[in-house]
């Protein structure tokens, strides 16, 4: 019996042999190739659907800020010439003429970058504006009573009586869509990352930079806000859509943008009243609006889904 437990026990010397021992390897260190920016942009472009949106996404954008510089024709001239009012899509002019023999193809685009205009301030404003502002909140404990209240009042006003009510007070403009819409959006983006941030505030790292006696101000923007950039874009992306839709919104209302302005929102308001007789006045410009905002939403959402880490491989 000890002779087999002895054939047991017995290693073969040239399977095992023991390590040498290496004063250079000994230093090196362990680590993850890991990005989450990486992982988050692989995860999201891992669609073929998502890739193709945000090529045509990009490719709308481009074409409404490059065909006013590059293109020679007037969205604004009116024709004097009965034959050039109301022509179907053409080779010339692919999206036809409007009552005024303007041509609609030329005046989409030159809508479509100023309504792009409108809903990057507006995301600029809101996002930023509603960053900061539920940073501080999230973190400030002292801040809630104040905010809280702020928040229902602004909230229960119904957002179409508050738009059309500063519409009529003030002259309709570009000024006073971006106002009107800006001065309200912002509490709500900063109650939304005010709630985001909850759960993070009380963090390890939070505490320490707080017991050391970091900033509030250093430990939002250093610690909070870097945590939650994906949230940013995500809302961003978001809310240029939503605020394309109150341009328009505003303009079947009749107090949106000055009647002279070319926005989508006009043009397809302008394209409501001959309809029954000549369609593609309203539905071809209202196509691009509808691109523009399912693009947007369904970007920022995939986004989103894209920025949760238990989501990466």
């Amino acid at each position: 019996m000890s002779q087999q437990n002895e054939k047991k026990i017995t290693l073969d010397p040239v399977k095992f042999r023991a390590a040498v021992f290496d004063h250079m390897r000994s230093e090196d260190t362990g680590y993850s190739n890991y990005s989450y920016w990486k992982s988050t942009f692989r995860t999201f472009f891992k669609s073929k659907a998502v890739c193709a949106l945000v090529i045509l996404i990009c490719g709308i954008i481009l074409m409404s800020f490059l065909y006013p510089v590059f293109s020679d024709v007037d969205p604004t001239k009116r024709s004097l010439i009965f034959m050039d009012w109301n022509q179907k899509p053409s080779e010339t002019h692919w999206f036809g003429t409007d009552q005024l023999g303007r041509d609609i193809w030329a005046r989409a685009w030159y809508g479509a970058r100023n309504s792009f205009l409108l809903g990057f301030c507006i995301a600029l404003s809101d996002v930023g504006i509603g960053m900061i502002v539920g940073a501080l909140w999230g973190y400030n404990r002292k801040m809630d009573p104040v905010m809280i209240e702020l928040y229902n009042v602004m909230t229960n006003i119904p957002s179409t009586v508050y738009l059309v009510l500063l519409a009529y007070i003030m002259n309709t403009s570009f000024l006073t869509l971006f106002i009107s819409m800006a001065s309200r959006g912002w509490i709500v983006e900063a109650r939304f990352f005010r709630n985001r941030i909850l759960s993070i505030r009380d963090s390890e790292y939070n505490i320490a930079s707080k017991c050391l006696g970091t900033s509030m101000w250093k430990i939002v923007t250093k610690n909070i806000i870097p945590h939650i950039i994906s949230l940013i874009i995500m809302e961003a992306a978001l809310c240029i859509p939503y605020s394309i839709g109150s341009e328009v919104f505003l303009g079947f209302v009749g107090v949106g943008m000055p009647v002279d302005a070319i926005t989508l929102g006009n043009i397809v308001n302008q394209g409501r009243a001959s309809f029954t007789q000549h369609p593609y006045q309203m539905l071809l410009p209202a196509a691009i609006l509808c691109i523009i905002t399912i693009a947007f939403y369904i970007i920022g959402n995939k986004f989103a889904d894209a920025s949760d880490p238990r989501n990466h491989v």
